[in-house]
């Protein structure tokens, strides 16, 4: 069997247990249609396996393809900034057909985070 290069370490986005006998990794892009067809099923998965499974989102946005990707994941690595990527990735992924950076701005208002650090965490080339 081949192995994940990077491992998952403690710099990954991570639900579920982490002990958990089986890990799933997705490399998602928050704007691709089956990305978003599995977030529910993964949500899902979460719910009723969460004791066995240790969910792993890795971003990769197809910038080629989605113009929004890029953005969407750089917002939700600014919202994790603030321990909140989780709610703002299913946030993008929901409102996946509203996508653009007004509307990022608007999510990140909606969970309250700290707006000026947000927008320079954006910005930032750490995310």
């Amino acid at each position: 069997m081949s192995k994940l290069k990077p491992a998952v370490n403690s710099n990954d986005h991570h639900q579920g247990n982490v002990n958990g006998k089986i890990t799933l990794v997705e490399f998602g892009d928050f704007e691709c249609p089956h990305c978003r067809r599995a977030h529910p099923i993964v949500k899902r998965l979460l719910e009723e396996r969460g004791k066995e499974l240790h969910f792993v989102f890795r971003n990769f946005p197809l910038q080629e393809i989605h113009p929004h990707a890029y953005a969407s994941a750089t917002a939700a690595e600014a919202a994790g900034k603030q321990s909140r990527f989780w709610e703002m990735h299913d946030l993008i992924f929901e409102n996946q057909d509203k996508l653009d950076i007004n509307y990022l701005l608007t999510l990140a208002e909606s969970l309250g985070l700290d707006f000026a650090q947000f927008t320079k965490d954006l910005k930032s080339e750490a995310v």
